[in-house]
């Protein structure tokens, strides 16, 4: 389905971790990916796809070589704490400080992740399921909430969860990401549109975090609403040590729908 797909040289990868860019109409040019496959299990072995958003600034490589996200799936896997399945890790388009996964400005952000990046997998799926951190965390919801078929579950840690809070890591005017229909913005808007068809999500944040309270807004909205999830708070900032340490957490609710 791509025009063009460049792959890593197997000699040179490392630690199960692989590079794809591919061209795709969706970013209107090349979007990078960076893969992680467990060892023992050739490309046509089906496993579940669990693929993680990063936040604003970064891109492809920063759940691996800023969290290792690969060491953890792996360390989980070994320990039979979980069963085995690949990690998936795009660029969210590069667009900006962050694209927010959001389709805007004649690009498609949100089918960038739906649809391409589970056709660039060197390796068939047999499920998906998508988590991110900040601006990651709400591309995951929001994709989760707005196309609740395409995953069996979703996790957000430090979530973003209304548009108008790109405004603090973002240089770019809000009006550029606005869409359509404004319940679009919003998390929770499209939890309680949809939410007789929503897969099992999760979200966490830090203590520490200035997103804390529209995290737990957005929990007291869910539960008065009677929406099943599940929600947690843990020390800790909007920072990188919170998102290595408590991935884990989000690969082991996945671990229950795999």
């Amino acid at each position: 389905m791509f025009r063009t797909i460049e792959l890593s040289d197997p000699r040179f990868e490392h630690e199960g971790l692989r590079s794809v860019t591919v061209k795709t109409p969706n970013l209107r040019g090349r979007g990078d990916i960076t893969f992680w496959s467990p060892e023992g299990f050739d490309a046509d072995t089906p496993l579940p796809l669990v693929i993680l958003l990063h936040g604003v600034y970064g891109s492809h490589w920063a759940w691996s070589l800023k969290a290792g996200a690969h060491r953890t799936a792996d360390r989980l896997i070994r320990a039979g704490q979980l069963p085995p399945f690949r990690l998936a890790m795009p660029s969210d388009g590069l667009w900006g400080d962050g694209s927010g996964y959001l389709p805007h400005n004649g690009y498609g952000f949100d089918r960038w992740i739906i649809d391409d990046v589970p056709a660039a997998c060197p390796g068939a799926v047999s499920s998906r399921f998508v988590a991110g951190l900040s601006m990651g965390g709400y591309g995951a919801l929001r994709l989760m909430a707005r196309y609740p078929e395409q995953f069996r579950a979703a996790s957000g840690l430090s979530s973003i969860t209304e548009l108008t809070q790109m405004a603090d890591f973002v240089e770019e005017p809000l009006d550029v990401y606005r869409q359509a229909d404004p319940a679009d913005e919003s998390v929770g808007a499209l939890l309680l549109r949809n939410r007789d068809r929503l897969p099992p999500f999760r979200f966490d944040c830090g203590t520490d975090d200035t997103l804390l309270p529209a995290n737990q807004t957005l929990h007291e909205t869910l539960t008065q609403a009677s929406i099943p999830h599940e929600y947690a708070e843990y020390p800790g900032g909007h920072e990188w040590p919170y998102w290595e340490t408590h991935l884990e957490d989000t690969l082991l609710f996945f671990g229950r729908y795999m």
